[in-house]
């Protein structure tokens, strides 16, 4: 017995410890030491009958190692115990070709696509009169199946007319290069974390208020903005990695736009 929680290593029992909690560890021992990553744990009905407490105890121990990290819920799949977070990658690569360089097989999903008036961010970085529609396009992404990232992008008209006639769950970036022989040359990029709010989180499977990594990406080709792209992450699939010098070379100054759309 733990000396300090006067609870049992393997089994909840009655006592001044809350059995979520003995539960709780009895769990992250389980992920810890014998389950690899991206294995299912036991449903909570296996798991309220194995240790002998409420769905909701199992429910609630769960929730809280989702929250830590150590687990993730997969929408009608089950519970899993977390999977090492990819690196997201920070040079201009599409997702169809990161995804498939990781040995994962990417599929898209389109929310929505329409020609209208872009946020006045958007429409600074793009280049458009305060008045000029941008082609917008909305778009969730999936690996293997498990909902990765959200994304919104908006599109300079006049480089890429036509777009939204175009195979949207395809890769938008193979297209572009075929269609419109543009390959992006350069990209401003911000960074910000964000919780998500309730569609987003529908979206991706995950809690309202979980943990997401946000990118702003304005790409052009030419010295001509085209894209205008956010894409909301998964924060418990991802991780960033930068290498930093301590003399920057000079890039010049930092373009108004790049901050949220």
């Amino acid at each position: 017995m733990d000396s300090m929680t006067g609870a049992s290593p393997d089994r909840v029992v009655d006592g001044p410890t809350p059995k979520h909690t003995q539960l709780r560890e009895i769990l992250r021992r389980m992920v810890e030491r014998e389950l690899p990553p991206g294995s299912a744990i036991p449903s909570e009905r296996e798991l309220a009958e194995r240790y002998d407490v409420s769905r909701l105890t199992v429910r609630t121990a769960i929730g809280k190692l989702v929250d830590e990290g150590l687990l993730s819920r997969v929408r009608g799949k089950g519970t899993f115990t977390a999977a090492g977070r990819m690196e997201l990658q920070l040079y201009l690569m599409s997702f169809t070709a990161d995804m498939r360089r990781r040995g994962l097989v990417p599929t898209t999903r389109s929310l929505g696509a329409a020609s209208e008036i872009p946020p006045p961010s958007t429409a600074a970085a793009l280049g458009l009169a305060g008045n000029e529609e941008a082609l917008g396009i909305r778009r969730l992404r999936l690996a293997d199946g498990v909902p990765l990232a959200v994304e919104r992008g908006w599109y300079h008209p006049r480089a890429v007319p036509g777009l939204l006639g175009l195979d949207l769950t395809g890769s938008l970036y193979a297209q572009l290069a075929e269609h419109y022989d543009i390959r992006f040359d350069h990209a401003w990029q911000t960074v910000w974390a964000e919780s998500a709010d309730r569609e987003t989180a529908r979206l991706l499977g995950i809690r309202t208020a979980g943990p997401l990594l946000v990118f702003r990406r304005i790409s052009s080709m030419r010295g001509k903005p085209v894209e205008d792209m956010t894409s909301w992450y998964r924060g418990d699939q991802y991780q960033v990695t930068m290498k930093l010098d301590r003399n920057s070379p000079d890039s010049g100054p930092l373009p108004e736009h790049g901050g949220r759309s």
